[in-house]
C-alpha cells in the first residue's frame, strides 16, 4: 500500500510552490532520452536537464523519462523550458495525487498509479506515474527506477507495430496501456493469494490468516482508488477534442478503456471476497469451537453415570452388601464399561458423533 504523507508542511504556502511530498526512493534522479521517428531512433542517458532542452523544437517525436522527482528543481528547470503551469509541476512532485487529467492547451497532463507486484514480499507496489503530452513530446515522470514501460522501449527499438509511425499520442497511449495491463499481472498474483487464503480458512484457520485478511483487504481499498479514477481520465482522454489527440489513437484509448472496466470489476470481485473472508473465518472459528464442545460434552456425559457409581461405592457405610462381596469390584467395573457403551451407542445412533 502507498504510504501517506502529511501536507503540513505545504500549509500557508502560495499555490504552484513546488515541496516535494513523498518517499525519497532515489539519491540522483535518473534521466533517459528516447527521440524518434520511423526512420531513425537515438536513446540516451543525460547528466543534466539541460541536455534535454533542444529536443522540445525538434520535429520528431522525443520521450523524456524522469525517474526520480524528489530533485524539485530539477523539475522546475524541465517545466519553465517546456512551458508547464506551475500547478502542473506541483503536482508531479506530490505523489499523493488522484488519477486524473488537465487540458492546458498546448499540453495534457495525465496522473495515474503505477502497480507491480512485488514478488519477494507478496504485496503490490504502487508509484505515481505523471505525463506529459506535448505535440510532438512525451515527458514521464516516476518516483524511482524500474517500470512496466521495458516492452514499449524494446518495440521503438525494434521498430515493431506502429509506434514508430505514429505520434507522440500513441506513444502516450502506449505507455497509458503498459500501465493498465500490468494491472492484469498484480490482480492474477493477489487471486491466487486469496485463493490460498480460502483454502486455509477452511482447513484451519489461525490468527494469521486473520492478520493476512486484513491486509488484503487494505490492498483491495488501495487497488481501488488507484483504479476507479482512471476510468474517467482514459474516457476523457477519449471524448476529448484536442488536437493533440489524433482520431486514429482514440481507437485504442477505446481499447484500454475497456480494459479499465476488467480491470474495476476484478478488484470489485476481490474486495467482495475478501469481505465474504472475515465471515467465512468467523463461521470456521466457531464451527471449531463446536466441534471442540461437542467432543467435550460427550466425555462428561459418558463420565457423568461412571461417577454416580463411584460416588454410591465411594461412601463408608458399614452395611452396604456389596462390599463384601467377592465379586463386587470387577461387577461394577463391568456394568460401568456397559454403561459407558450404550452411551457411545446412543450418541452415534443420533450422529452426534
Amino acid at each position: 500500500m502507498p504510504r501517506i504523507f502529511t501536507r503540513a508542511k505545504k500549509a500557508g504556502l502560495p499555490p504552484g510552490t513546488l515541496t516535494y511530498l513523498g518517499e525519497k526512493k532515489m539519491e540522483k534522479p535518473r534521466i533517459t532520452i528516447i527521440d524518434y521517428d520511423e526512420a531513425q531512433l537515438q536513446q540516451k542517458e543525460v547528466g543534466s536537464i539541460e541536455e534535454c532542452f533542444p529536443f522540445k523544437e525538434t520535429p520528431t517525436v522525443t520521450w523524456i523519462n524522469i525517474d526520480g522527482v524528489h530533485d524539485v528543481e530539477l523539475i522546475e528547470k524541465l517545466g519553465s523550458r517546456f512551458d508547464l503551469h506551475p500547478l502542473i509541476m506541483e503536482d508531479i512532485v506530490n505523489t499523493q495525487q488522484r488519477p486524473k487529467t488537465e487540458d492546458s492547451g498546448g499540453y495534457i497532463f495525465v496522473v495515474l498509479r503505477m502497480l507491480q507486484y512485488d514478488e519477494k514480499e507478496k504485496e503490490v507496489n504502487s508509484e505515481q506515474v505523471s505525463l506529459v503530452l506535448g505535440a510532438n513530446f512525451v515527458l514521464s515522470f516516476q518516483e524511482s527506477s524500474g517500470d512496466v514501460f521495458e516492452p514499449i522501449r524494446d518495440r521503438l527499438k525494434k521498430n515493431k507495430g506502429r509506434i514508430r509511425k505514429m505520434g507522440a499520442d500513441y506513444l502516450t497511449y502506449a505507455l497509458i496501456d503498459a500501465v493498465v495491463d500490468n494491472y492484469f499481472v498484480a490482480l492474477e498474483h493477489l487471486g491466487e493469494i486469496i485463493e490460498d487464503i480460502e483454502d486455509t480458512l477452511v482447513r484451519t484457520p489461525t490468527p494469521e490468516t486473520l492478520q493476512t485478511i486484513h491486509n488484503m483487504k487494505r490492498e483491495a481499498i488501495s487497488l481501488r482508488k488507484s483504479i476507479w479514477p482512471l476510468r474517467e481520465v482514459i474516457s476523457s482522454l477519449e471524448r476529448s477534442e484536442t488536437p493533440l489527440i489524433h482520431k486514429t489513437t482514440r481507437v485504442y484509448l477505446r481499447d484500454v478503456y475497456d480494459h479499465t472496466i476488467q480491470v474495476i470489476d476484478t478488484v470489485e470481485s476481490f474486495r467482495d471476497m475478501v469481505s465474504g473472508m472475515l465471515d467465512i473465518y468467523l463461521s470456521s472459528v466457531s464451527n471449531r469451537m463446536n466441534e471442540i464442545m461437542k467432543v467435550l460434552t460427550i466425555f462428561a456425559a459418558i463420565f457423568i453415570p461412571l461417577t454416580f457409581f463411584a460416588g454410591i461405592y465411594g461412601m463408608n457405610f458399614d452395611f452396604m452388601p456389596e462390599l463384601t462381596w467377592r465379586w463386587g469390584y470387577p461387577a461394577v467395573l463391568v456394568f460401568m464399561a456397559l454403561v459407558a457403551a450404550v452411551l457411545l451407542f446412543y450418541f452415534k445412533k443420533k450422529k452426534w458423533l
